[in-house]
């Protein structure tokens, strides 16, 4: 029992860090600055880029390197040679007018082999608004959503996981009935006698098994872990796999042209839903839920936290779906990116998306929520996460980490479940 214990916190140990953790460093490295230190600037001012690369922590010098400068994801501005001299060189970019982001990519040859990398500067991020629109009936199509969701039972069925079972948890994998299908999570819950209060984790993209938040657990907060697509959590890593090469290849734009039958209809009642079954617990305390999670579960946070007032808390990494409709306004877009070359020309995927878009949803959110992201995310494109978080009107803070990708730092993570813990155990 013990050795399957260790077996697991290890597996557990092994995803989070492939999720969350950062690249592995390169023997050369290419090093892109900003010469501001926050990387921020006021829109009309003149970035500059400083290019260093190191090997074996050495400058090298005399060497050429190839850059661009252009918006984020975007068509670059302009593209050219430099020649390090004394281990660097310093490019300026154009005067960028807009509120926004501008991206410096560097790319250098050594013995054969390419070594890339870039930075980000923002121009006046706070003052970034949504391409996107609300639509009129927006709130009434979701109440409309909920009430239809409220006639269907819950009708919860748990099983015990003892493998996965502490000391001081119960770990069971879950079914509940949503408005489609079924939601599948797994649900952690302190053994010892009381009330406790709990967080929803809503997941990124993509097709994949759970294994629940055991820490907070035990730490005296109830987990449930939810996974989207309406399959079992707990399946061998084979069958996610060819869901995600067949049936769910490309779920993001399933029925997108229908606000009625778009797949994530199914997923944010799906959320709401969760949020249904931990209020049923009878070791819930009745009064603190936070929810969270990184990429399409920042999204699925913020969502959440709108559609559902019982939520109180919310702690976003990276949200994606944001402001979709960007492409089309000639700047970055959110993930999963589905107006950049494709569905241009088709207005009614357009209006479904408004439905969907985090944005909009950003707008009725209530409650005290905590954001991060980095300036380099090359997935979900950080104008796209202002233009979210900058409609946002309840208490927020955000905690911006410049040099992060799609990942964050064990730092970032900290914060987050430090935050969490001061709110739902105070």
């Amino acid at each position: 029992m013990k050795n399957r214990l260790l077996l697991l916190c290890f597996f557990i140990l092994s995803t989070c860090l492939q999720a969350f953790s950062q690249p592995a460093r390169q023997l050369v490295q290419v090093v892109v600055t900003p010469d501001k230190s926050d990387w921020t600037y006021e829109k009309g001012e003149q970035a500059q880029f400083q290019i260093m690369v190191l090997k074996n922590n050495v400058p090298l010098e005399s060497i050429d390197v190839k850059y661009s400068i252009g918006p984020e994801l975007m068509n670059a501005w302009e593209e050219k040679t430099v020649t390090l001299k004394k281990g660097v060189a310093t490019v300026k970019a154009r005067k960028f007018n807009e509120s926004g982001f501008l991206r410096c990519h560097a790319s250098v040859e050594v013995d054969g082999k390419t070594y890339s990398s870039y930075a980000t500067a923002g121009f006046s991020p706070e003052q970034i608004k949504p391409t996107t629109t609300l639509p009129s009936d927006f709130e009434q199509f979701w109440d409309g959503a909920k009430a239809e969701l409220s006639k269907i039972p819950v009708k919860p069925v748990l099983t015990l996981m003892p493998e996965r079972c502490t000391e001081k948890v119960d770990v069971y994998h879950v079914s509940i009935d949503n408005i489609k299908g079924k939601i599948y999570g797994i649900l952690c819950k302190p053994k010892a006698e009381g009330k406790y209060p709990a967080i929803l984790h809503v997941p990124g993209a993509g097709v994949r098994p759970y294994y629940g938040d055991v820490w907070s657990a035990e730490n005296g907060i109830i987990t449930f872990q939810i996974g989207i697509h309406g399959i079992p959590v707990n399946l061998d890593q084979s069958v996610y796999d060819d869901l995600r090469a067949g049936a769910l290849n490309g779920y993001q734009t399933a029925n997108l042209d229908d606000r009625d039958n778009y797949y994530y209809k199914r997923v944010y009642l799906g959320c709401v839903r969760a949020v249904d079954f931990i209020e049923s617990l009878e070791c819930f305390n009745g009064s603190d839920i936070a929810v969270t999670g990184g990429s399409q579960g920042g999204a699925l946070s913020i969502i959440t936290a709108a559609l559902d007032n019982r939520i109180d808390y919310l702690a976003a990494f990276y949200p994606a779906l944001s402001d979709l409709t960007g492409y089309l306004h000639d700047r970055a877009g959110g993930w999963p990116h589905m107006f950049k070359d494709n569905f241009t020309n088709k207005p009614e995927k357009t209006e479904t998306s408004k439905y969907y878009d985090v944005a909009n949803f950003a707008r009725f959110i209530k409650v005290p929520g905590w954001y991060s992201w980095g300036y380099n995310d090359n997935v979900c494109p950080p104008t796209s996460m202002y233009s979210a978080y900058n409609v946002i009107t309840a208490p927020k803070e955000l905690h911006i980490f410049q040099e992060t990708q799609h990942w964050t730092f064990p730092e970032q993570q900290e914060l987050k479940n430090n935050w969490l813990l001061k709110n739902l155990l105070k």
